[in-house]
């Protein structure tokens, strides 16, 4: 079985990509596990250092790597750019991590107690067709930091990426079978990491009815996971706030990856007092937005990723109260303008729905309590930001709204060194940040007598 990749801003067929079957996929995780007892052998500052020279040698490719983001995904050059500096950016802080996995002395009676924070083994990693590097090193570097064998599945559609990082680990002189990129389906690949018993986590991002099965099927083992699931975020936008800032700053905060983001803030709900002021400005700034051939530096923002999903992006038009939208090109590929919705209440499917694309849905709220509410009518959980000058209300509103990252007066969702992940059925666990590698390891107590 195989996969042909299709470009998104050209509709051309590129490579055919082989999938793995079971037993390909069952020997990918036996070399990893042989692999791992190499591995954990290292010391801390081998394995740190490890970590280095695989952070060096991407930074040398990052060309590479960004202009096959841009073929594969359509995202623009700026964009891959820093995505494949971001995977850089990720091994340099974990490779900090060996050293630092420091275990406890605990005071007890009759001697001491220590604990160490030991390996899992081999590590299986599914990635999103969204962001497929930089989501990819959100597990694999602090999974290898903590002394483990990874094997990742990336997305059916967007898989070079990562096949390209597993030939930089290769080169960077990772023992054999440590670090592994097979492709293939969900169904095959990803379901033999769930029931494959040498695999003792899943990491996977995407969507939460697969999150959910996944989580189901990992029940079996008692294996443990990390789910990072969907999200429909709230831009909240008090009318105390700079509103035209918060109008100008609303486009990139949804539409960026052509709204292909988990924590694309999807909802903008704006005080009554101010929605003129607000919808006035976000027409101004929607309009601005470059979308376009994303090999040039001055796209901000590409195709969809695929015709089918396009198609699932375009259904939303009918159920859409639509006020007005920017531009796209026309002619070959997944393009989609940014478009604007106001609510048809907190039903309309725009409001409810994850569409995944560059679609935003804007509601009037009274006061912060109904902000607040209206932010919390959700199943979802995982980023937002909220607009306000007092100081007060920023930090009563974000103790309130339920999800896992917020920004005020700014839309920054992730950064490596801080904590990840949402609330409700936006995921279960969290990445990134300084304890990362330690959702890698079980904690082992020793009780050592003095008599």
């Amino acid at each position: 079985m195989s996969y042909t990749i299709i470009n998104p801003a050209t509709g051309e067929s590129m490579e055919t990509i082989e999938h793995a079957t079971v037993d390909e996929t069952d020997a990918a995780i036996e070399r990893a596990r042989v692999a791992q007892k190499e591995w954990a052998g290292f010391t801390p500052a081998e394995r740190a250092q490890a970590l280095r020279t695989f952070a060096r040698t991407v930074e040398a490719d990052v060309e590479t790597l960004a202009a096959l983001e841009v073929r594969n995904s359509g995202h623009p050059i700026g964009q891959a750019r820093w995505e494949a500096n971001h995977v850089t950016n990720v091994l340099d802080y974990y490779s900090a991590a060996p050293e630092r996995l420091l275990g406890k002395q605990i005071p007890v009676a009759g001697g001491i107690d220590i604990t160490f924070n030991e390996p899992l083994g081999v590590v299986g990693i599914i990635t999103p067709w969204n962001f497929p590097m930089t989501i990819a090193s959100w597990g694999f570097a602090p999974a290898l930091a903590a002394g483990n064998a990874v094997v990742l599945k990336p997305a059916e559609w967007t898989p070079l990426t990562s096949l390209r990082l597993a030939e930089l680990g290769e080169k960077a002189g990772l023992p054999a079978g440590l670090f592994q990129v097979i492709a293939g389906k969900g169904s095959v690949v990803g379901n033999r990491f769930i029931t494959n018993e040498t695999v003792r986590k899943v990491v996977f991002t995407g969507s939460t009815e697969v999150g959910k099965d996944i989580m189901r099927g990992a029940a079996d083992q008692i294996k443990r996971v990390t789910l990072e699931l969907g999200g429909k975020s709230a831009n909240i936008v008090f009318a105390d706030a700079d509103v035209d800032k918060a109008a100008a700053t609303a486009p990139y905060s949804v539409f960026e990856n052509a709204g292909q983001d988990c924590c694309a803030r999807s909802r903008i709900l704006v005080q009554k007092s101010v929605l003129d002021q607000f919808m006035e400005g976000l027409e101004t700034a929607v309009k601005g937005v470059v979308v376009g051939d994303p090999t040039k530096d001055a796209t901000e923002v590409g195709p969809l990723v695929h015709a089918n999903h396009k198609a699932t992006v375009e259904s939303y038009l009918d159920k859409a109260n639509v006020v007005f939208r920017g531009s796209a090109p026309d002619g070959p590929g997944n393009w989609f303008a940014p478009t604007v919705a106001l609510s048809r209440g907190l039903d309309d499917p725009c409001m409810t729905d994850e569409i995944f694309g560059p679609i935003v849905t804007v509601h009037a709220f009274e006061d912060e309590a109904d902000a607040v509410e209206i932010a919390n009518a959700t199943e979802f959980g995982l980023s937002g930001s909220i607009w306000t000058r007092a100081i007060g209300r920023a930090l009563r509103v974000s103790r309130a709204v339920e999800s896992g990252n917020l920004s005020v007066n700014s839309h920054s969702s992730v950064r490596y060194n801080t904590p990840f992940g949402g609330f409700k059925q936006s995921g279960l666990g969290r990445e990134l940040g300084p304890d990362a590698p330690l959702h890698f390891t079980e904690e082992k107590n020793v009780f050592i007598p003095t008599d």
